[in-house]
């Protein structure tokens, strides 16, 4: 966790302690990094985004995917750090992937700098990000309990390393739904949460494990166009937010088969699109399953 975190000194004011004449405290405090990350396609520059380091090869291979670029881990040779210093110092900011020689490049190279809050800056229009779906959400039978998918966003939080250090990072979470309990296969935290859905799916990718069918994605913040194509690029049949999602995401989810859950907070939620994935909460399920047709 050393490099995804960052001491510094801070001056911390106590309104509290005013009356006594010192207010102010010099202490340290432990702030969510926040890097460059230059990716290379078979030795050629093709973006740059700000992360929090850490997962870097994970967050480079989702990274692909959500670009519609490669589909298949086959079709990733490899990924490797390139030369990049800072002071005589290696940055580990420069990742290469290598592609199977098969693999058709973009037309364009990007060359653009995508900040941490946002994953398709650069891009022309809406159409050109409505990148052509490999895998069909729609078709994917999964059905998942109401009271398991409300205690995703409890499961997720419970987990976020990061966050409890800092308060400055986002999650995402890929969980089973298929067990009495939730199962949390991958989590990452990062500055961007766009970034964070990225290295779960390249996570995924590098395990060979796409399209992510029967899994449901959690994500700490809200639900925006680009988390919903990155769900339906990998596959994804269900999407569930911590607070809202956009009006564009719901039209997305609606038209990929995604299903799109949003202000999911323990007690209730909301359902914007493919309400006939959830259902009964489990103890009902179980229940009627024993007393039979």
């Amino acid at each position: 966790m050393a490099r995804m975190t960052q001491r510094r000194k801070i001056h911390r004011f106590l309104l509290d302690d005013a009356a006594s004449g010192h207010p102010v405290r010099f202490k340290e405090d432990v702030l969510a990094a926040e890097e460059p990350l230059e990716i290379r396609l078979n030795g050629t520059s093709f973006a740059v985004t700000m992360r929090t380091p850490g997962d870097d090869f994970d967050l480079v291979a989702g990274f692909l995917v959500s670009e519609g670029i490669i589909r298949h881990q086959a079709e990733l040779v490899s990924l490797r750090f390139c030369a990049g210093e800072r002071d005589g110092v290696q940055t580990f900011n420069v990742v290469e992937a290598q592609l199977r020689p098969d693999v058709p490049l973009p037309d364009t190279m990007r060359h653009v700098y995508t900040s941490s809050s946002c994953g398709i800056c650069g891009t022309d229009s809406i159409e050109a990000v409505r990148k052509t779906i490999s895998f069909d959400p729609s078709s994917d039978p999964l059905h998942v309990p109401v009271d398991l998918l409300a205690q995703l966003p409890d499961r997720l939080r419970e987990a976020q390393a990061v966050f409890d250090r800092t308060g400055g990072v986002h999650a995402a979470g890929l969980f089973r739904l298929d067990g009495p309990e939730p199962e949390l296969l991958c989590l990452r935290e990062d500055v961007g949460r766009h970034n964070a859905v990225d290295k779960v799916v390249g996570w995924a990718l590098r395990q060979d494990l796409l399209p992510l069918s029967g899994l449901v994605l959690q994500v700490s913040g809200r639900a925006s166009f680009e988390l919903v194509q990155k769900a339906a690029l990998a596959g994804i049949p269900v999407l569930s937010a911590v607070s809202a999602p956009s009006s564009l995401a719901a039209d997305l989810a609606a038209e990929t088969g995604v299903t799109l859950v949003g202000f999911s907070r323990g007690k209730s939620l909301n359902v914007y699109s493919g309400r006939e994935r959830v259902g009964l909460p489990r103890r009902a399920l179980l229940e009627e399953a024993r007393m039979g047709p």
